[in-house]
């Protein structure tokens, strides 16, 4: 009895040896063929995005071109997000070099906050592509928006709107480089064009930033209760200008304009509102930064020579240029010639 049990049991062990080679060696039922492995200059690669914050809109569809590029090249993203933590990013920085990433990408930040960690990043030979942060280290690319054209495009509009007379509400935040930049080309526009006089300035970045900026907005908009005390908003942000709108709205101030920088879904539907305040913003695809970002990064994971800095150039959408029917960014580049279509970091290799 024991010897015929002995037999069962061995051939019942065989049976399932058999079914499981089986499973392993076919492709799952109604799956077709076996899925093949990932091809391209990333194929097996791991990429790190560090990220100061991921906050807003722009964020979400920034994310969406670093991880569409990369998957396009056969590579993996992992996002590491601070929430506006800079200790905490530091942390999240050097996590990624201990875990052997293969690219890292930085998303702001700031040198106090970054050098040490992108240096032993380089010196273990991580390649590394920094955005809006400003890193100065061998062998690492950053890149950055042309923040002086962004500040530009939108107050010449907003001059041209106003008649070169205008008492304006800046929104800005200090301690980020591209706002820096920003504030730069601001008291530059300022100071060469008299007519147009600041009659307030705030903005903090939080983790409800056009929540907090539609508050403090509506303080000013009862401090400036009658038409003519303030002709326009200047927001260096799309979030402070998504908060200024609202509150624009809320007090039904019709004669207030809104001139902001970068865009998203949400932004747009804001701006084609013919109603609206916001009128105008300048930015440069979140989803081109994105990719073109991720192309640096492959470059350098294929041996090429990259550059230092690569500055991203900027659109200006105005409302008069949109259609009446909502549209999206991705559908942009159908009324914006200029929109999406930023070829910059591919090498020729790449074509292929």
């Amino acid at each position: 009895m024991v010897t015929k049990t002995k037999q069962i049991i061995a051939v019942l062990l065989i049976t399932l040896l058999a079914a499981f080679a089986a499973g392993c060696g076919q492709p799952a039922a109604g799956t077709g063929e076996k899925k093949e492995a990932a091809t391209g200059p990333l194929a097996g690669k791991r990429i790190a995005l560090v990220m100061q914050q991921n906050l807003g809109t722009f964020s979400s569809q920034y994310i969406s071109g670093v991880k569409t590029e990369a998957e396009k090249f056969g590579g993996q993203v992992t996002v590491f997000a601070a929430d506006n933590d800079l200790g905490r990013m530091s942390s999240n920085l050097d996590a990624a070099i201990n875990q052997k990433f293969d690219a890292i990408l930085i998303d702001h930040g700031t040198p106090a906050a970054l050098l040490n960690g992108v240096q032993n990043a380089v010196a273990k030979h991580i390649p590394v592509v920094v955005f809006d942060a400003d890193v100065k280290a061998p062998g690492v690319t950053v890149l950055q928006q042309d923040d002086k054209q962004l500040t530009k495009l939108t107050l010449d509009k907003l001059a041209k709107d106003a008649g070169g007379k205008a008492n304006i509400v800046k929104i800005w935040v200090a301690g980020y480089a591209p706002m820096e930049r920003r504030q730069a080309a601001y008291k530059e526009f300022i100071a060469s064009n008299p007519g147009i006089k600041e009659v307030a300035t705030f903005g903090a970045a939080t983790q409800n930033t056009a929540l907090d900026t539609q508050a403090q907005m509506e303080a000013i908009l009862k401090k400036y209760p009658n038409k003519g005390e303030i002709t326009a908003v200047w927001a260096a942000w799309d979030e402070f200008a998504k908060g200024a709108t609202r509150a624009i709205e809320q007090a039904g101030r019709t004669d207030i304009k809104v001139y902001g920088i970068d865009m998203s879904d949400e932004d747009l539907q804001m701006i084609q509102n013919p109603n609206g305040p916001w009128v105008t913003s300048a930015a440069v695809d979140p989803k081109d930064i994105g990719r073109v970002q991720v192309r640096y990064a492959a470059q350098k994971i294929h041996g090429d020579k990259t550059p230092d800095n690569v500055v991203l150039n900027p659109v200006v959408v105005n409302r008069e240029e949109l259609p009446k029917d909502k549209v999206t960014t991705d559908q942009l580049s159908q009324h914006i010639k200029a929109w999406g279509n930023s070829t910059q970091g591919i090498a020729d290799w790449m074509k292929k």
